[in-house]
């Protein structure tokens, strides 16, 4: 598996109360299977697609009171430096770098405007195993209230690029504002941004949107609500891609994509 470059989503996880409630929505929605649970390290389990590692469950710390949600984390070469720009940038560390065995070593943080995600400096646990294809991990988005300051500090913690959508004269995407962050060359985009509108309920706080791929996005939503997760947006067709975001049952948030199916011209993009 190739290194991942620093600022380049690497891995995700989640924490459930119903660890098992988990694995049934996503071994349906997501066809997933998962291996034995890590006693040692709090009974974190890894999910798989055709054998490939590509996420993870994990219950809360006994007297934790968590809200189940996706964790997107960050490949960094060194993750107590991350962690110093990190606060130097205006962020919060939730949990200093901390070495996870001979794993890796892992933190968490809030961004200023208020998103939560992870860093992850890879030892025997390198990340991802499979990016793009059903099952696995695809695409992920910051939403914030507050664009200018969540792009100003992601652009001092990682070596980002960064464009602008252009709205242009589709209804859809009018008023948006969508930014698309890129390492290395604008053709390398890794992570979005959008800002949230007063379609987002005041008491939803920023979140980063993470994408699963799938073979088709009707039947994973389908899927999803039979097992008691929830529609919010879609399925919408775009020309990355047929898309819904939707919550799992326990109030977990992701979205489902199928890659294939693309419908329309690309939009422009502008430097920022």
């Amino acid at each position: 598996m190739a290194e991942f470059p620093e600022g380049a989503p690497c891995w995700v996880d989640a924490m459930f109360k119903d660890v098992e409630g988990a694995k049934t929505f996503y071994s349906d929605v997501l066809g997933w299977t998962f291996g034995e649970s890590a006693s040692e390290y709090g009974n974190y389990t890894q999910a798989y697609s055709d054998g490939k590692a590509v996420a993870a469950v994990v219950p809360p710390m006994p007297g934790a009171e968590a809200p189940s949600q996706w964790c997107l984390y960050f490949a960094s070469p060194d993750a107590a430096a991350t962690a110093e720009k990190i606060k130097s940038a205006g962020g919060q560390l939730m949990m200093e770098p901390m070495q996870v065995g001979a794993f890796g070593t892992m933190a968490i943080a809030k961004e200023p405007s208020g998103a939560v995600f992870g860093v992850w400096q890879p030892g025997e646990h390198r990340g991802f195993e499979k990016i793009g294809e059903p099952g696995a991990y695809a695409w992920a988005e910051v939403f914030t209230r507050d664009p200018d300051t969540a792009d100003g500090f992601l652009a001092r913690v990682f070596p980002y690029g960064a464009q602008r959508i252009e709205p242009g004269d589709d209804p859809e995407t009018a008023g948006m504002d969508f930014k698309i962050f890129s390492i290395g060359s604008k053709d390398n985009a890794v992570l979005g941004r959008m800002k949230m509108g007063d379609e987002f309920p005041p008491e939803i706080p920023p979140y980063v949107q993470v994408y699963f791929a799938v073979p088709d996005c009707d039947e994973a939503v389908a899927k999803a609500k039979k097992h008691g997760g929830a529609l919010h947006f879609g399925p919408m067709d775009s020309p990355f891609g047929r898309f819904a975001a939707l919550t799992d049952q326990q109030g977990a948030a992701f979205a489902v994509i199928d890659l294939t199916k693309t419908t329309g011209e690309m939009p422009k993009l502008s430097d920022a």
